[in-house]
């Protein structure tokens, strides 16, 4: 699939808001992936997606803190791999999970390493909701349990599940490259209890789950807790990401109309992750 870049150029005294407002504008508006640079952010969104409008918003023409200017250009699928492998560095998290390429060494004393094959999938522990979530996963017994990972990118969360033991996991991603690489990276950590799914919501149909992983967007999240709702079984629990914190009243609002109970939620950088359990 082929990617819209968008660089977004910001002249401002207060660049770090600036990135932060810009980052949670694109993303309401299906923009999948953000890295802060110097002078602003850049922001990719599938080809399919873009719209040439999106540059004639008002929160760019008319940005009150700043002067946006906006480039964009084509990145073509077969490059990605090119640009991750010259970006991509091994991350330790909650000094429990070591995620790295198979072509970085490995550590020693970590309970945990995944391999990820970096591609343009989202999920190589990196970002703060992909790191916020394994995190949380660490702390849930998943021994025996069945785990959907919805949106799964590189299919890292799902594989997290696997080596703590779950007993069957389904990711599903919306994405085909996703679906690719998550199909990849369960094969590189031998992982065989773990089935990847192209789809959407749908792909779900009435299956049952204990646990359902959605690192996702605000937005897609509140179109589909309905539905995790549905197929979780009784005490199930709902371990979401891909929000900011001030998104946190809106979803809780959501999750609990949908017969969920507040647990716990974590923060980082704004982001933040949060755990429901139903009723």
């Amino acid at each position: 699939m082929d990617y819209i870049q968008l660089h977004c150029k910001i002249t401002t005294e207060n660049l770090s808001l600036c990135q932060e407002i810009l980052t949670q504008e694109l993303a309401d508006m299906n923009f999948e992936s953000f890295e802060e640079v110097p002078d602003g952010i850049v922001a990719y969104i599938p080809e399919n997606l873009f719209d040439e409008k999106i540059l004639d918003h008002s929160f760019l023409t008319d940005f009150s803190l700043g002067t946006v200017y906006i480039s964009c250009i084509t990145i073509k699928d077969q490059n990605w791999n090119v640009v991750w492998e010259k970006n991509f560095q091994p991350v330790l998290i909650a000094e429990k999970c070591y995620i790295r390429a198979p072509f970085h060494e490995k550590i020693l004393n970590v309970p945990y390493e995944i391999l990820i094959e970096p591609k343009m999938a989202f999920g190589t522990g990196h970002h703060e909701t992909t790191n916020l979530m394994i995190e949380m996963m660490l702390a849930i017994n998943m021994e025996g349990k069945q785990i959907l990972d919805m949106g799964c990118g590189t299919g890292v969360l799902g594989i997290m599940a696997s080596k703590l033991k779950a007993e069957a996991i389904v990711g599903i991603d919306i994405d085909e490259w996703a679906y690719h690489n998550s199909i990849e990276n369960a094969a590189v950590n031998q992982i065989n209890n773990m089935t990847i799914e192209l789809g959407g919501v749908e792909k779900i149909k009435d299956r049952k789950f204990d646990l359902i992983l959605a690192n996702i967007n605000r937005n897609i999240l509140l179109e589909q807790i309905p539905a995790y709702t549905k197929n979780l079984h009784a005490g199930g629990t709902l371990l979401i990401s891909g929000i900011y914190h001030e998104d946190f009243e809106i979803i809780a609002e959501k999750a609990v109309a949908n017969g969920f109970k507040f647990q716990k939620k974590i923060e980082k950088n704004r982001w933040i992750a949060v755990l429901f359990v139903k009723k």
